[in-house]
């Protein structure tokens, strides 16, 4: 699932800028994460990394799709219970994906800085939860702020929501009553940077 995937995402790509006179430029993006899970009691948000590639696709200097692939760290810190249930310490459950996103980016006046949402598609590739088997995808919804200088530099500052409960969890129980309070979803903050390579 996850080759096919991939393959339908370059192909996407390919077809894109084979049938549009567009600009074409390929990059590589890596940042910062500021992570944590919704709904969980007295957890801590966790800092790690995400790294990946891009291909920014602009069509006019307005507006740019950008397609991404990004390897990103995320989880949160929770209480690991020691002896007697009492004493306790923080611990970093991690829970890393490979995602598959595409954002639309809209330059305010056709200069460097822009606003910018987008899906994507999180596959788990690891996790450290020894009592509980996390669901092994997620979608989320990104959207964020950047800027552009003229050398291809970026810098960026995102939020992504999962939308996902990381246990599979649909908000209702057998009364059809809703819990949504209950729902265990992912939460990222980036902050980061990126560089698109001139292509003639």
């Amino acid at each position: 699932m996850k080759k096919i995937t991939v393959i339908a995402f370059v192909l996407f790509v390919g077809i894109i800028t084979s049938n549009a006179q567009v600009r074409v430029s390929p990059g590589i993006r890596g940042g910062l994460n500021v992570s944590t899970l919704t709904n969980i009691d007295d957890n801590k948000s966790k800092t790690d990394f995400y790294v990946g590639g891009l291909v920014n696709i602009k069509f006019n200097k307005y507006f740019s799709l950008q397609p991404e692939i990004t390897y990103s760290r995320q989880g949160d810190q929770g209480r690991e219970y020691l002896g007697n249930g009492y004493n306790f310490r923080y611990v970093n459950y991690e829970l890393n994906y490979l995602t598959l996103g595409a954002v639309a980016k809209f330059n305010i006046g056709g200069k460097g800085f822009h606003i910018l949402g987008g899906p994507s598609v999180d596959f788990k590739v690891s996790d450290n939860y020894i009592n509980s088997s996390p669901e092994d995808f997620d979608l989320a919804f990104v959207g964020g702020v950047g800027y552009t200088l003229p050398n291809g530099l970026t810098f960026e500052a995102r939020i992504k929501q999962g939308l996902v409960d990381i246990y599979g969890y649909d908000g209702i129980n057998n009364d059809n009553d809703y819990y949504y309070n209950d729902v265990i979803l992912n939460q990222v903050f980036q902050i980061g940077i990126s560089y698109t390579f001139k292509v003639k």
